[in-house]
């Protein structure tokens, strides 16, 4: 009777010893109870570790470069034509096909500015006919514009149909008429046709 009653006052004090081992921390000789991880996945949780920035003044840091490095990216991209990097308005093959459509042309609109500066100068001069002038030759360069940007949409509009009938061509005929304002040299994307070259 004695012995058995002992053994069961042993027995929850093994547990206390056990308990108490548990809590200690584990000796780095010990084995791990896990897997060791591929050399390639430990790198991968280093390098995914050191990317992490500590504050926000690091994480702003690091997105303006991010930032600076894209839009260095994009410059190259419209003056080279490497698809890769540029901007989403100007990705794709409808794009492309629109603006070499554009500058294989002759269009009026691009002579606008150049125009719109010399109406401008006529118009200040207090010369009467020379006003009389510069005001019908203001309306003569709009009307001209707006015809020549009406026919140009037109045949624009016919040929995306028949070469990409199955893809999405929304905003691409504003795309080409918004590219003939700009002069043949500012535009970019570069121009990568000449003109009277088939696009």
């Amino acid at each position: 009777m004695f012995r058995s009653r002992s053994k069961e006052e042993k027995a929850p004090a093994t547990d206390k010893v056990t308990a108490d081992l548990s809590k200690q921390p584990r000796d780095p000789e010990a084995p791990k109870g896990r897997p060791t991880p591929k050399r390639s996945e430990a790198q991968t949780q280093r390098r995914r570790a050191s990317t992490v920035p500590s504050d926000r003044k690091e994480a702003a840091k690091r997105q303006r470069e991010v930032r600076r490095i894209e839009l260095a990216k994009q410059r190259e991209a419209l003056a080279n034509g490497d698809q890769r990097y540029l901007p989403a308005r100007d990705k794709g093959p409808v794009r492309k096909f629109v603006r070499d459509y554009v500058d294989s042309r002759f269009c009026i609109a691009e002579f606008f500015l150049p125009l719109a500066v010399i109406i401008l100068v006529l118009s200040m001069v207090r010369i009467g006919s020379l006003q009389n002038i510069a005001l019908l030759l203001w309306l003569a360069v709009i009307v001209l514009i707006v015809v020549d940007s009406i026919g140009l949409a037109f045949r624009l509009k016919r040929q995306l149909k028949e070469r990409f009938a199955d893809e999405p061509t929304k905003g691409a005929v504003a795309y080409g008429l918004m590219r003939t304002l700009q002069m043949r040299r500012l535009r970019l994307p570069k121009p990568a046709v000449k003109r009277g070259e088939r696009p």
